[in-house]
Order: structure tokens, then C-alpha cells, then sequence
């Protein structure tokens, strides 16, 4: 999986969230592939196939296998031919603007990697409603929103119509992000995983205090240094900061309410335990100015530096180093309550996995194809490569996912040969127990953490969704918010006085439009439960 990097504004939302698999160069620009004629004439369409154009963006320039298996196979049982437009997410943002502004529009793009609902709702003249259309060509689909409430509330927009096909991916955690501590520090000064917050300062004070690492020098250890996700909110988790996706704007679920976490009582005093933590040198003094090369030359320094950080998996975060390290558990915190990161639906669902735009001239055709996407085979297939590739199915019906076959990482080969995160899917609960794997990956790793660990998960925000005009205010509001957050947190970490200037704190915020904020948060909250 992609690391998750710290939240910045809720416009970034999905093209920020995922990183940390190894991208290849970005060299190339567009490319076009065809579904193969072969495919197309073995089901009989024959040259009088519909043809449509279908973009996609893509992290990195991994060829064209993502499609020729399951997509370019379910075009030809469908009778169409699809010509993909593959688009580099780094040439994507400029691309974007041209087509918006009345460019040439394919007949369709896949994957929520390519626009956002604020993209979609202020710009529907160049998409069209997909209501009418799902009775009659898409019975996988309308059967999994009639059992489903929240993949309805997912393909329901704001407005109440469906101007995208929602997702839900296989193989993928209830916890996001984690902490990691390195085991053999621990080993070296005979101490055991900490189980409480108070256990885990005490921890931090010895890897201070001692040479953890071995090496001779006392003094190069950093007991606490940045990961991969946000270094304040994960640091004060005992205390119930219960961080979401990127792109969820900080809010979360609190005694049933919305809540944005920096207003929160937890927040508070987690960041007075940080600060304590910091005045006795138990975190990175540059953890608030160092840059991701400095940040990433201690993690993955050839001596071990840091005791613990956060991020997605140990290898992800501390590459070869990784060996040292171990997951650490939910600690108890003050309220005798663990926490983890957890937002499942932002990390397994996702809006606006296909989208058709007004130049298709006959939709029906190409949303019966993308139909054959909602099946457990199909999702499976489109996530790891196709059967024969990157999945083997068993007579059982249970499935194994192949060691890759290309010297990749697991993650990699993924990704080269599917769709992946991108692209409508839908598995049922308790698919992934009929997953294995054939070698240690990634995906793998995190499942295995994932079970320890997510039975402490709490609500988290939904997936909700916004009107225009509460899009158009959210970004002017959070944008401002969240810098007057940002600021306040580093002061109050590496300086204190958050007792002192919270309750100005508050007041300020709410000079600032929080009222505002929040309302529309509520607002959109009940909205999404209304859908359901």
C-alpha cells in the first residue's frame, strides 16, 4: 500500500493519500491501447462493436498489462472495444483543466484518482446522470445498493442523483497508519512492548538515556522521530485523536456527533503530554522543520537512529531497517480506552470510480461492461492481475495471490498488472478470509497486523458528500482553520502553553468561521445518513 502523508487541506483527498510502493519514473505522457480484436471476435462481436474511449490516471508509467487481462476480456464478453487513454498523475493536473474547460472528453474515465466530487458537482454538464441507466444495464450493481446502505449512500450525491459508481476494494485494512517501535532496542535494554501511554514514556526515557542501538554513542538515539503520517496526532492517540483518511478534513465520531479533533478535549491534553515528552528530549527537536530527505535519512540511517514512528507497514517506514521493528499495540490511555487510526470506509470505499461524460453517445453498452466489475472475481482480479498472473482460484472457491512474477515488489507487480485501488469492485463481508497469500508481501503484512489491532477500532467520519456551495466554503474555511491549527500545534509542542491560550484558541477559531465549518459537517453527516 501507499503511505499516507500528513493531511494538508481537504482538496488534496485522494491524490495525497496514497504513496510508499516504489513508483517507477514518470516518463511517459499518454499512451493509447485498444481491447485486443482476438478478445472482441472469441465472444462474436465482431467488427461491429461499440467502441469507447476511456481515460485513466495512473501513478507511475507502468505499461498497459493493468487493463488487457479482466478489463479488455469482460469488453469482449460485453461485445465492445475500449481504447484507453493512460494519463501520468503528474501530467493529469494540467490535462484535467483543458478537458474541463470544454476540451475533448472521452467517453468515460475510470477511477477516483481522476476527479474529485468537487470536480464532478460544479461541472455536470460534462457528466451525465447515471440513474436511468442502472435497471436495465447494471443489475450487479443495483442489487449490491439495495443490500448495501453504504455503498447507496457512497453512489448518491449531494443533489440525490449518481454521477459515479462507488467501490468496494478487497484485502484491505480496518487500521490506516500505525506506530513502530524498534524490538531490539527494546531486547538490548531488557524491556518489554509498552502497553500504556505511561509505559510507553518510560520506554521512550530509556531509549534516551541509554545506548538503545548499540553502537557506542549514547547520545544518537531519537526516541521518537516523523514517519509517514501525522507525527502530533498519532503521538497523542492514547488520548483519543483518532485521525482519518487524508482529505476528511481532521473531523471524527465522538459519543455518536461529529467532531473536528483539534477542538477536542483529547487533543488538549494530548498535545500537554507531547509537550512534557518534548521538554525531556524524547522526541525530534526537528520534527516540526526537517524536510521528507531528512526525515527519511533517519529512518532508513545504516545504524538505526529512531525508536519509534508511524507509518503504514515497518518496511514502508524504515526500509531495510525494518527487521528491528514491531507494530506497536493500542495503548491504554488515560480514560483506560485504546485507540488506533481507523477509517475503513474512506481506506475500502471510494466515490467516483467511474464517471460517463456527456460525450457518450449511447451509455448503455459501456455501463453493462463495467458492471461485470461488481463480482467477487472480477474485484479480486482488478485489485492483485488477473487469474493465471496475479491470482489463482482454487475449486473451493477460495483464492491465492501469486508471488510476482517480474522481480517487483508485491506492491508493484499489483499495480502493473490492474487496476488496483482504482476502478469500480465490490466484495462481501467476509471475502478477504478467503484470501491467501503465496509469500510475504505487503498486503499481507498489514492483514496480519490488521488483526490484532481492529478490534479496537472506533466510528470514524463517513464518506460523506457536499453540495457546491458547501464545497466552495469548506475550501476557504479549512484552508485557514487548519494553518491556524498547524501553527498553534508546533508552539504548543515544542513550547507549551496550551492550557493557557485554548480558551483564545477557541474564540479565535470561531472568528475564523468554525461555526460554519462544523455546520456544514453536521450537515453533511445527516445528509449521508438520510441516503442510507
Amino acid at each position: 500500500m501507499r503511505r499516507k502523508f500528513n493531511l494538508v487541506a481537504g482538496a488534496l483527498a485522494l491524490t495525497t493519500m496514497l504513496v510508499g510502493c516504489g513508483q517507477a519514473a514518470e516518463t511517459a505522457t499518454t499512451s493509447d491501447s485498444t481491447t485486443t480484436a482476438a478478445a472482441v471476435a472469441e465472444q462474436g462481436a465482431g467488427a461491429d462493436a461499440a467502441s469507447y474511449e476511456v481515460a485513466t490516471v495512473r501513478w507511475a508509467d507502468w505499461g498497459e498489462d493493468y487493463h488487457t487481462g479482466f478489463p479488455d476480456q469482460a469488453a469482449g464478453e460485453a461485445g465492445i472495444t475500449v481504447k484507453w487513454d493512460t494519463i501520468l498523475n503528474s501530467d493529469w493536473g494540467d490535462k484535467k483543466a483543458v478537458l474541463l474547460a470544454g476540451g475533448d472528453l472521452p467517453d468515460a474515465f475510470m477511477g477516483s484518482i481522476c476527479f474529485s466530487e468537487s470536480d464532478v458537482l460544479t461541472n455536470t454538464g460534462s457528466f451525465i446522470a447515471l440513474d436511468d441507466y442502472i435497471d436495465e444495464y447494471m443489475p450487479n450493481f443495483k442489487s449490491i445498493i439495495e443490500s448495501d446502505p453504504t455503498m447507496k449512500a457512497l453512489a448518491t450525491s449531494a443533489d440525490g442523483h449518481i454521477y459515479g459508481l462507488p467501490s468496494k476494494k478487497p484485502c484491505r485494512p480496518t487500521v490506516a497508519n500505525q506506530m513502530f517501535i524498534n524490538k531490539k532496542w527494546l531486547d538490548n535494554l531488557g524491556l518489554e512492548v509498552p502497553q500504556t501511554y505511561e509505559e510507553f514514556e518510560k520506554v521512550l526515557v530509556a531509549f534516551k538515556e541509554n545506548d538503545a542501538n548499540g553502537n557506542g554513542d549514547p547520545n544518537d538515539e531519537i526516541p521518537f522521530g516523523q514517519g509517514y503520517a501525522d507525527s502530533v496526532m498519532f503521538f497523542c492517540l492514547p488520548f483519543g485523536t483518532t485521525l482519518g483518511a487524508d482529505g476528511t478534513y481532521m473531523m471524527a465520531i465522538q459519543n455518536g456527533e461529529p467532531v473536528y479533533l483539534p477542538v477536542t478535549e483529547g487533543y488538549k491534553k494530548g498535545v500537554e503530554w507531547m509537550h512534557e515528552c518534548f521538554e525531556k528530549g524524547l522526541i525530534d527537536p526537528e520534527l516540526f522543520t526537517e524536510d521528507t530527505s531528512m526525515r527519511d535519512a533517519k529512518l532508513m540511517n545504516e545504524t538505526p537512529i529512531i525508536g519509534v514512528a508511524p507509518g503504514w507497514t515497518a518496511d514502508a517506514t524504515f526500509g531495510a531497517n525494518a527487521g528491528e521493528y514491531v507494530a506497536l499495540p493500542a495503548l491504554s490511555g488515560p480514560d483506560g480506552e485504546k485507540y488506533i487510526s481507523s477509517d475503513p470506509e474512506h481506506w475500502n470505499y471510494s466515490r467516483y470510480e467511474f464517471v460517463v461524460t456527456s460525450a457518450c453517445e449511447n451509455p448503455g453498452p459501456l455501463l453493462a461492461w463495467v458492471d461485470k466489475f461488481y463480482t467477487e472475481d472480477a474485484s479480486i482480479q482488478n485489485f492483485y492481475g488477473s487469474f493465471g498472473i496475479g491470482i489463482e482460484k482454487a475449486a473451493d472457491g477460495t483464492y491465492t495471490v501469486l508471488e510476482p512474477q517480474d522481480g517487483n515488489s508485491a506492491d508493484t507487480f499489483a499495480w502493473i498488472q490492474s487496476l488496483r485501488d482504482f476502478g469500480p469492485k465490490y466484495v462481501a463481508d467476509g471475502f478477504n478470509d478467503k484470501v491467501k497469500y503465496a509469500a510475504e508481501n505487503g498486503d499481507a503484512s498489514k492483514l496480519a497486523l490488521d488483526k490484532e489491532l481492529s478490534k479496537f477500532a472506533k466510528e470514524a467520519f463517513p464518506n460523506v458528500s457536499y453540495t457546491n456551495e458547501q464545497l466552495s466554503t469548506l475550501a476557504t474555511l479549512f484552508t485557514d482553520l487548519d494553518a491556524y491549527v498547524a501553527s498553534n500545534q508546533a508552539t504548543w509542542v515544542t513550547e507549551g502553553g496550551i492550557n493557557d491560550q485554548w480558551d483564545n484558541y477557541i474564540k479565535t477559531l470561531e472568528t475564523m468561521g468554525y461555526n460554519d465549518f462544523i455546520k456544514i459537517q453536521q450537515d453533511a453527516y445527516n445528509t449521508y445518513n438520510s441516503n442510507k
